[in-house]
């Protein structure tokens, strides 16, 4: 009997040291923080507004929407590699995989210019509706898309012949648009908080979805595996949408002014950059299942960002020394203020 306590003090024993083992693993799980955080940046020449970046990870190139022009950096080291002029009101660029040409859109001009990605010469232009902005390429109906700001539509571009083969009414403001590779783009709406689904094919509205707690959304994001939209909205929330479902699954907090979202499928990271100075971390942990695990601090109007899920980093532009009140280039209706030195901010491990 004595042996038979023995055994049972140890296993009791046992069992209590690998629950509190168990608890401190969890509790350490529940506390970790990502490792990102802001590992340098890089100056570019210039002092004008700002908007979206986008990383090539077949060369490991930034091209940089800022002022008249897109600047073309070196993402490892920050070199400046050269830029594409004359482009009006520049937004964002579309870097298509596969091809040997970007697109950028123009919004001062109204067109999207076509560009060699080896040269950097301007090789074509497209005429689109009033202020082309956001624009991404869709793989699988090899077509470019571009949201018209003040034409409530988009831009369907034949990246064969760069023609417009199509235009979309889409009943309110458009802002950025995320594809599903299958054949379908959302688009998210500003001014009546709706996210639109695309029929890329067909050319038409296949569904509208009320973005219910979500004021002036700006960013759009899909984990393509798990047909989940994130979209930030103006009222510091991302909202995670079910667009089969056609409603919205989950609210969290984000900071303010975020302009752009991403995901990581490999981490299952939801990233949201904001005006504010902040990434706002959201970690996916099962299906409707997130939770909001880190705030990384990065410089006020560092509002749009570029993810290298490979190399562990993210790309940000901004000015240093921005107004405390700025998250981003003064709007048409504010007084200027100086934004200089122009930067990209990297955030990595």
């Amino acid at each position: 009997m004595r042996s038979s306590a023995r055994i049972s003090r140890v296993l009791q024993a046992t069992g209590l040291t690998l629950l509190m083992a168990f608890v401190m693993s969890s509790s350490l799980a529940l506390g970790a923080t990502t490792g990102y955080k802001v590992v340098g940046k890089y100056q570019v020449a210039g002092d004008d507004r700002w908007d979206y970046i986008t990383f090539e990870a077949a060369t490991g190139r930034l091209f940089v929407a800022h002022g008249v022009k897109v600047d073309v950096l070196d993402a490892t080291t920050g070199k400046t590699i050269g830029e594409i002029p004359d482009t009006p009101g520049v937004h964002g660029v579309a870097a298509p995989p596969g091809l040997t040409k970007g697109y950028i859109s123009c919004g001062k001009a109204d067109v999207v210019k076509v560009f060699d990605r080896t040269t950097l010469k301007t090789i074509g232009e497209i005429k689109t509706e009033k202020n082309p902005d956001a624009i991404v390429y869709d793989p699988v109906s090899n077509r470019v898309l571009v949201s018209n700001g003040d034409s409530a539509s988009v831009s369907i571009i034949d990246t064969t012949t760069d023609t417009v083969v199509g235009s979309i009414a889409v009943g309110g403001k458009p802002e950025y648009l995320a594809t599903d590779g299958k054949g379908l783009a959302y688009v998210n709406l500003e001014t009546t908080n709706e996210l639109v689904a695309i029929d890329i094919k067909a050319r038409s509205i296949k569904k509208r979805i009320a973005l219910t707690g979500c004021d002036e959304p700006a960013s759009l994001a899909m984990d393509v595996a798990a047909r989940r939209l994130f979209a930030g909205c103006g009222n510091r929330v991302m909202v995670v949408v079910d667009p089969d479902a056609g409603k919205v699954v989950k609210t969290l907090p984000v900071g303010e002014h975020t302009d752009a979202t991403v995901f990581d499928p490999t981490t299952r990271l939801v990233f949201n950059s904001s005006g504010d100075g902040t990434i706002t971390v959201i970690r996916q942990d099962g299906p409707d299942q997130y939770r909001a695990v880190e705030t990384i601090k990065t410089l006020r109007g560092a509002k749009t960002m570029a993810l290298d899920p490979a190399g562990q980093r993210i790309y940000l532009p901004t000015a240093e020394n921005l107004p405390a009140f700025a998250t981003g280039p003064p709007r048409p209706t504010e007084k200027p203020f100086p934004m200089k030195p122009f930067i990209v901010l990297v955030v990595g491990k």
